[in-house]
């Protein structure tokens, strides 16, 4: 339990149904849902559609989604990945003729097909209870009345102003400036594309009007999309890959998603006594640091599309190798940056209806604005996670035609003894594979309640730095120093984090939010 004497935040209690979002309004927006007789799955859409325009540099309709599911009734969980593809005319060979030895960051080149919109309404068709036109309404709503923007959202949009360009800083921008705290927001073109969604289904938007102003706008900026291109996005199913850690088992996505990464983490620590260790003290910080490093390094090593190599990643014998690359008394893994130096944006969110449906929700741009272009009619704000390619020839993560980049956002669900535990998410970019390790180290290790784990300050071995949060004391930053860590403060706290407790002994659902978003835990 938390010391009342200090600044906290309590996690919420309820027993009918529960959401877990990084904004009060989507929290609400889903319990009214549930309410009113929907489903986890329907709330969870609702929630996240609408989390497209109460932080739109970190969502929209124009990004991917990743999905972990538990249907009523079963302790099975699925996985249904929403991430797009290359176009089909994509050609590496040219990309690096011009002049790039990476892909570019916020070039066109780095526009991948949005897959969030598929996902949601195969979801919504197979898990659903009472349809998409019910899911989209609130967003509509909403997009059409505006939303006042929350202080973390303002802060954020502040930060990305000048990523903005063309078309995109018209939607996006009030009067050519960032929106203040309170003030209204407001996306009715989006709307208009949502109510073309509620009427046609995905062809509302992956073909006709909506389509063609996303294909006329991208070519006009030299892209080579094409509208067969959005017609042939496809959302799939997949099987989960987990590993145990303690008691717990953690469920992530397989690739192209970096959820394997979570896992082989908590593999290498599992070889340190994390247990004796202060919990957020030198030695536990610089082990997971180095762990990262490693982890890290697999990842862009072996994770892509279609990739053959995660058996390797995942098995015990290589974290055992790994574990032993690491001195405890010094900073000795050296590998190349794992990341680029810039922040990147996903919102997350969790839902557990009366049912015991569970679904942890992941859905982004990639980067702040995503590429920082939208369609010039509709709005809609492309994403940019075709950064997620390499342009090094013939390594899996090659950029290629209809190929799925390495993606960082990863949704995750944990069980014990066999029973769905808790589904729960990290946001932060790279930093969300350290972070589900260290939100399940932090409940196996130091039995920190899971809103105390959220709550917790976050460290993150960034290429070459070590991120701090300012969580941790003088003591401890001098003793990481002192170890050989170039350690930086980053302008930003390290991600966020929602997750849903079912308390099987007294029958309720147990919410932790992280107040470094503008969100909470809401329950009925």
């Amino acid at each position: 339990m938390r010391d009342f004497h200090l600044p906290g935040r309590s996690p919420v209690y309820g027993s009918n149904g529960m959401a877990s979002t990084s904004n009060p309004l989507s929290s609400k927006v889903a319990i009214q849902i549930l309410e009113a007789g929907g489903n986890a799955v329907d709330a969870a859409i609702a929630a996240a559609l609408l989390q497209g325009v109460l932080e739109p540099q970190m969502a929209g309709i124009g990004g991917d989604c990743f999905i972990l599911l538990s249907p009523t009734g079963s302790e099975e969980i699925i996985a249904l990945n929403g991430s797009g593809r290359a176009p089909e005319k994509i050609n590496a060979e040219k990309i690096r003729e011009s002049g790039h030895s990476v892909m570019p960051l916020r070039g066109v080149e780095s526009i991948t097909m949005p897959g969030a919109i598929d996902a949601f309404c195969r979801l919504s068709a197979d898990y659903g209870k009472i349809g998409l036109k019910a899911s989209l309404a609130p967003a509509i709503h909403y997009m059409k009345s505006g939303v006042p923007i929350a202080p973390r959202t303002a802060f954020d949009w502040s930060l990305a102003e000048r990523e903005l360009k063309g078309a995109a800083r018209d939607f996006y921008l009030l009067k050519g400036k960032p929106p203040q705290v309170g003030q209204l927001f407001q996306a009715p073109m989006q709307a208009k594309v949502l109510e073309k969604i509620a009427e046609k289904g995905r062809d509302g938007f992956y073909k006709g009007e909506v389509a063609e102003d996303m294909v006329s706008s991208l070519n006009a900026l030299g892209g080579t999309h094409s509208l067969e291109d959005f017609e042939n996005v496809k959302c799939n199913y997949t099987t989960p890959i987990s590993g145990k850690y303690g008691n717990i088992e953690m469920f992530e996505h397989p690739p192209n998603g970096q959820g394997a990464t979570a896992i082989c983490i908590n593999n290498i620590l599992s070889h340190f006594d994390i247990k004796s260790m202060n919990a957020f003290g030198v030695q536990r910080t610089h082990i997971e640091a180095e762990a990262t490093k490693l982890a890290y390094d697999a990842r862009n090593r072996f994770i892509a599309d279609k990739s053959n190599r995660i058996d390797h990643m995942l098995s015990m014998e290589t974290a055992k190798n790994l574990a032993s690359l690491i001195n405890p008394r010094s900073v000795t893994v050296n590998v190349k940056s794992i990341t680029e130096s810039v922040h990147k944006e996903t919102i997350c969110l969790t839902i557990v209806d009366k049912d015991l449906m569970s679904v942890s929700l992941i859905y982004s741009v990639f980067h702040s604005f995503g590429s920082g272009f939208a369609s010039s009619k509709y709005g809609i704000n492309f994403q940019n996670r075709g950064a997620g390619f390499t342009l090094e020839r013939n390594h899996p993560n090659e950029v290629g035609a209809k190929k799925r980049p390495m993606h960082t956002i990863i949704p995750g669900m944990l069980k014990k003894n066999d029973k769905i535990l808790m589904p729960f998410c990290v946001m932060g970019g790279a930093y969300q594979a350290t972070g589900h390790s260290r939100f399940v180290s932090n409940i196996v290790d130091f039995d920190l309640h899971p809103q105390t784990s959220i709550d917790a300050p976050r460290s993150f071995a960034d290429g070459g730095i070590l991120k701090v949060e300012r969580g941790y004391s003088n003591d401890v930053c001098q003793g990481l120093t002192d170890l050989g860590h170039n350690l930086v403060v980053p302008d930003t706290p390290i991600g966020g984090a929602q997750a849903i407790l079912i308390d099987y002994k007294n029958g309720t659902l147990v919410g932790s939010s992280d107040a470094r978003k503008d969100g909470a835990s809401l329950a009925y």
